[in-house]
């Protein structure tokens, strides 16, 4: 049956096509936002970032097809249709806040428990109940996904049917027309979110999603109200969307800070999303320290603390720069917190050159470039503890991927005398690559035939294999002699460096040879250096078996997931 009692002209087809195919790429946009959204968050949470990305992507897409089924349920598409939209917009803009309640009450009950039992401050109840409401309240994610997946998988046969009722018949390429716009749609939602959301607070992403789901409801409603059951219901519901919408746009960020700030045991003083990770600085203070500690945190994992980076970054630093014969010029690829450049910008060097991706995390830390400003007393505080590195006449920052830009370097027949490879983790396969071999081999082209290189090398103890892993895609990578290292670090324990130089000696055997320090450190000595080079009878008896990581093989990926796998199973039980 049509709209209505005659056939309707080609021109209102027209009309009512151009509404409903929009309002369709419109939504099939704003579910593809949702979905990064919840992945997004999700892979902060759980903190496997590419598991939790394919997780939520497969929840999902399962979730839909369901909600495709569950469509057919609904008799009168119009009504179901319209509601569909108002509840979509409402759980899409309220999901991420309120798993980040649920998460924040979870964390806090025992620290609540333990005050209302008075017991001592370092007793905290921590008991099995309490651990299992952890764990079920990060998969909340999960369970919003799947929520989201059923409305969102109703859209598209609601529509198909509301397109047929307005012609009055059987349509032939009804299901390609309107999926035609759900994909077309979702590319521009792709587009929207990588060019402008990633780099927006979470909150207010969500919250411009669901605006574009709130409009979308409205215009179907202002033109098929006539065939909307409690339409002027549903009129009010979207009003109060609207309402919702402009308290979360304001407020929403201020709130998600506050309720993630639970998951770190120190104050948050700080807590940016830059385009490419979530920035968190904490700060804690103590009895024995002049002033308070500052810890920084990129998507929940520590990156340093300023109470014990010195022994960190003097361990990056000291060996590459005392097994290179000259300092004129330095290369540092990682390192946005300009802590390793400090202490290169220590010997008399000509140019130190800094590759960093985020630029953000570089302006924060002291890099001038671009419109972002951080508040002044963060400002102060990090350029006191780098010590105005990036700003030294010295220092030649470059922002961009350093896998790009190593290649751009060699063009340029570039040449450095020590390279320092600051990076995180291979906690995701995205650097995966700048642990191959690949890699490496572009990196040895760019070190001169006299200098040394050093790479951050993840910890010996608790990934063992990663480690190993390391050291033998860099010889792959054709250094002539490769040697690994490791020291304690207190707010990492066990950690590791490889070393690498192309021809002589190895870094150990030029170390061995210096008569004394020629920059003198509050850390290391020719001893405390030497010493860190010696590993445990039988450490490297698994070398053998242990995988070169190359390009696009995610070997080293593999190694260290699976190990801090284990080690999260071994501190459960």
């Amino acid at each position: 049956m049509s709209l209505t009692n005659t056939s309707p002209s080609k021109a209102r087809l027209l009309g009512h096509d151009i509404l409903l195919i929009t309002v369709m790429a419109i939504l099939a946009g704003c579910g593809l936002i949702y979905e990064y959204l919840l992945s997004h968050y999700a892979g902060r949470v759980l903190g496997s970032v590419e598991s939790a990305i394919y997780a939520m992507i497969g929840t999902m897409i399962v979730a839909m097809g369901l909600g495709a089924f569950l469509a057919r349920w609904f008799k009168d598409a119009f009504t179901a249709f319209a509601w569909l939209e108002s509840i979509i917009a409402l759980v899409g803009m309220g999901c991420i806040l309120a798993i980040a309640g649920v998460i924040a009450v979870s964390y806090s009950l025992p620290h609540l428990f333990s005050s209302i039992f008075n017991l001592p401050p370092d007793v905290v109840l921590n008991g099995y109940v309490f651990q299992k409401l952890q764990e079920w309240s990060r998969f909340l994610p999960y369970v919003f996904g799947l929520i989201l997946g059923l409305f969102i998988g109703m859209e598209i046969p609601l529509i198909a049917r509301i397109r047929q009722h307005v012609y009055g018949r059987f349509l032939e390429n009804n299901a390609g027309t309107i999926y035609g716009a759900d994909y077309i749609g979702a590319g521009i939602g792709a587009a929207i979110w990588v060019s402008i959301m990633l780099s927006m607070p979470i909150m207010q992403a969500a919250a411009w999603t669901a605006l574009f789901n709130i409009i979308a409801g409205l215009a179907f409603l202002w033109r098929y109200h006539a065939h909307v059951r409690f339409a002027k219901a549903l009129l009010v519901c979207h009003i109060v969307l609207l309402a919702l919408f402009g308290f979360i746009l304001v407020l929403g960020s201020s709130w998600m800070n506050s309720l993630s700030n639970v998951l770190y045991k120190d104050k948050v003083i700080y807590s940016q999303a830059t385009k490419y990770q979530h920035v968190v600085l904490t700060e804690r203070l103590s009895k024995n320290q002049p002033e308070p500690i500052t810890d920084l945190y990129l998507n929940g994992r520590l990156q340093f603390s300023s109470i014990d980076e010195q022994i960190y970054h003097s361990m990056l630093v000291y060996p590459a720069m005392l097994a290179s014969n000259r300092h004129d010029r330095v290369l540092i690829i990682g390192g946005g917190d300009g802590l390793a450049l400090r202490d290169v910008l220590k010997w008399p060097v000509s140019e130190v050159t800094l590759i960093d991706l985020d630029a953000q995390l570089l302006n924060l830390f002291g890099h001038k470039d671009g419109d972002f400003t951080p508040p002044e007393p963060i400002n102060n505080r990090l350029l006191k503890l780098n010590n105005k590195s990036m700003q030294d006449s010295r220092a030649h920052i470059i922002v961009g991927d350093a896998f790009l830009e190593v290649e751009k370097l060699l063009d340029q027949s570039k040449q450095f005398d020590t390279i320092l490879i600051d990076l995180p983790d291979p906690n995701h396969p995205d650097l995966n690559k700048m642990y191959s071999d690949y890699f490496y081999n572009h990196v040895r082209q760019l070190l001169a035939p006299d200098g040394a290189m050093a790479v951050q090398s993840t910890s010996p103890y608790h990934a063992k294999k990663a480690f190993l892993s390391i050291a033998k895609t860099v010889k792959a990578a054709g250094f002539s002699y490769v040697e690994q290292y490791q020291q304690n670090i207190p707010s990492f324990g066990q950690w590791g460096w490889t070393i690498a130089t192309k021809m002589g000696q190895p870094a150990s055997g030029r170390i061995k040879n210096i008569s004394e320090m020629p920059v003198p450190s509050r850390w290391v000595s020719k001893e405390y250096l030497l010493a860190s080079f010696v590993f445990p009878n039988q450490y490297f008896e698994q070398v053998k078996i242990i995988e070169v990581n190359r390009l696009g093989s995610g070997q080293l990926y593999d190694y260290y997931r699976t190990a801090w796998q284990i080690e999260s199973e071994l501190y459960k039980n």
